[in-house]
């Protein structure tokens, strides 16, 4: 398969991963904060925008595909699920992905016995039962989440339903197999593995992914450090976007 990709700019390469439901558009304005210093790469991730679908539908899988198509060396930037995209290439090609950026991330987004920050298992189940029965109604209740809490919701909101169809619709099953992923992947017990240089990016008002995964992910990675965007929820590069572009470009920036 070839994933589609969008590049700008001229430096070092850094490549950015979105999350669930939506496609590389999400990134145009921080493209264009990005692209005087760094080349930047916007892939739409496997099933979304105008890549094609992959079997198995797996992290694995698409590390795999992001390792063979990607330049060498380069960085990677990941929201939400890119995040965890993101994580699981950088343990698989340390030579490859030589620093690492997280936006909104957490190693393991359903809530378990030993892990309280996280969304509950059931509202993950609930969005796969209602993709099937009322699609549109079912992404806008996630595009709500995600904007839930932010100072500038209306704001940030707005903006993932204007980007959200601008490419197409992804398919159902795609989504759902997305959704499979965020329910069974945890990846705390790598974390210690990847040695890369990290950012670690979060809002501090995100109910999707609380903040104390992030604070999580930066003690428990051997080279991270947190930045916290107040006021922000589960896209602070939407709602806040000077200030996380100035931190995205200060990290990968090292000429």
């Amino acid at each position: 398969m070839t994933l589609h990709v969008e590049t700008a700019g001229e430096g070092p390469d850094v490549v950015l991963l979105h999350g669930w439901g939506m496609h590389s558009g999400i990134w145009s304005e921080l493209v264009r904060a990005l692209a005087p210093r760094l080349r930047v790469h916007a892939v739409d991730l496997p099933g979304y925008g105008a890549s094609p679908a992959c079997e198995p539908y797996a992290l694995g899988r698409i590390a795999s595909e992001l390792a063979l198509q990607m330049p060498t060396p380069c960085a990677a930037c990941g929201w939400s699920l890119g995040g965890q995209v993101a994580l699981t290439w950088a343990r698989s090609a340390p030579r490859q992905v030589k620093r690492l950026a997280m936006i909104a991330t957490t190693p393991c987004f359903a809530r378990r016995d030993d892990w309280p920050h996280a969304v509950e298992a059931h509202v993950l189940h609930e969005f796969a039962q209602e993709l099937a029965a009322n699609y549109d109604s079912t992404l806008r209740r996630f595009l709500s989440l995600q904007a839930r809490g932010d100072a500038k919701a209306g704001q940030v909101a707005r903006r993932l339903r204007k980007t959200l169809l601008a490419r197409g619709r992804p398919g159902t099953r795609v989504l759902q197999q997305g959704l499979e992923i965020l329910l069974g992947t945890d990846l705390r017990p790598q974390l210690h593995a990847i040695m890369q240089p990290a950012l670690v990016v979060h809002g501090d008002c995100d109910v999707l992914t609380p903040p104390a995964a992030g604070e999580y992910l930066s003690r428990m990675l051997p080279n991270a450090r947190l930045e916290v965007v107040h006021g922000a929820a589960h896209a602070p590069f939407a709602s806040n976007p000077g200030e996380v572009s100035a931190l995205l470009v200060e990290f990968f920036d090292e000429r």
